[in-house]
């Protein structure tokens, strides 16, 4: 496909991360979030974790210059179906269906199976009369598409605002992600908790101390095959357990392990030298970002040991800004990740179902902003310290 845009732009659709070089695409991508990098997209795809097999077919939306250079990009996807995502239209589709409507296949602008919030209008410099050309060219290449809608999800608040202002709808979520204001230790975070959750939390770590457990935060080169062996067999367990089709190969984890050795933060648990759990990680400039668990035996409290107090562990030795633990979960508050609101814009091709779709999402935002101020109430912090 192609359009013409603003400023002697081209806007192209690409099958491949490939088909761009790594260093235009991660210019505008920038350093920030590592799921947006090439080395990440491109590990999908010669993995086999994403294509026409999977339902998530690369469409990739790039603006190049009257030169061929690349100037904007959003990482885009065919989709057959809506696993993956994390932001649920499955009600949509019914709906739609259910009037004599074809949902499916529909056009998606993400990270696949990644529910991590970043930018998506990915620009040079941040630069934002080319993000207002990239939504132009959004709309254009769905429209001529004639497919059901295109959805934009895990984006930036602003991205947004800025996408609703050209016909795409607002849809809001809830994560819960760990800020760090400069803790020294793990023990200054338990200080600025309530005394009964600071209690909990040493309960749980002291429990899992009694099992015998070696726990690392394994990086680079110290991860190796025998590693990522182990990895994904407990990748395998959870994701068979929960939900039924893991989609990343174990060549994924190795082209992971290769391209990015520096971004990955595995913490690995073994017992008497046999390993048995695993949480990973990837680790952006200012951000941990948790993304896959697995655990082959039952060690109580060892998913929050692994996923949460590891991971406030090695953001505080870190320096590091944040972590953001994934998607969902209410028990996150009590060991200190508190609610943040998610974003996402969608674009209905049909008239009556996007005005259905907009009623729903206007109530929405007003129970899940409810929401997040309720459970920010639940917050572990000592009130003089909030």
């Amino acid at each position: 496909m192609h359009a013409s845009s603003p400023r002697q732009l081209t806007a192209s659709v690409i099958d491949r991360i490939d088909a761009v070089p790594a260093t235009d695409w991660d210019a505008c991508a920038g350093p920030d979030n590592p799921f947006l990098r090439h080395a990440f997209l491109k590990a999908l795809e010669d993995s086999g974790s994403v294509g026409r097999k999977t339902g998530w077919l690369p469409q990739h939306l790039i603006l190049t210059d009257e030169s061929g250079a690349l100037q904007a990009a959003s990482p885009m996807y065919v989709k057959s179906h809506s696993q993956g995502e994390y932001i649920f239209d499955h009600g949509w589709a019914d709906a739609f269906e259910r009037a004599g409507g074809q949902y499916y296949p529909k056009l998606q602008v993400a990270v696949p199976f990644t529910p991590v919030p970043g930018p998506r209008l990915l620009t040079r410099g941040n630069d934002a009369d080319m993000r207002e050309a990239l939504i132009g060219a959004l709309r254009s290449v769905a429209e001529q598409s004639q497919l059901s809608s295109l959805h934009v999800t895990f984006c930036t608040e602003a991205e947004a605002a800025a996408m609703g202002t050209t016909g795409f709808l607002h849809r809001i979520g809830v994560q819960y992600h760990f800020d760090n204001p400069g803790y020294e230790s793990f023990d200054d975070f338990l200080g600025a908790l309530a005394s009964r959750k600071r209690k909990s939390i040493r309960k749980e770590r002291e429990a899992i101390k009694e099992y015998g457990l070696t726990i690392q935060a394994l990086s680079g080169r110290e991860i190796t095959p025998r590693h990522w062996d182990a990895f994904f067999a407990f990748y395998m367990d959870t994701g068979g357990r929960k939900w039924g089709r893991p989609y990343l190969t174990r060549k994924f984890f190795d082209l992971l392990g290769t391209h990015m050795p520096d971004d990955v933060v595995l913490m690995f648990a073994e017992k008497d030298g046999e390993p048995v759990a695993g949480a990973l990680n990837l680790k952006g400039t200012d951000c941990l970002y948790g993304r896959n668990w697995g655990c082959l035996d039952e060690f109580k409290f060892l998913h929050f040991e692994l996923c949460y107090y590891q991971a406030i562990d090695y953001a505080i030795a870190h320096k590091l800004a944040r972590v953001e633990a994934g998607a969902q979960g209410e028990h996150k508050i009590q060991r200190g990740y508190l609610p943040v609101a998610t974003h996402s814009a969608h674009w209905i091709a049909e008239r009556s179902f996007r005005a259905a779709v907009a009623d729903y999402l206007e109530r929405e935002r007003r129970v899940i902003g409810q929401e997040i101020a309720g459970l920010a109430e639940l917050s572990p912090f000592r009130k003089a310290e909030c």
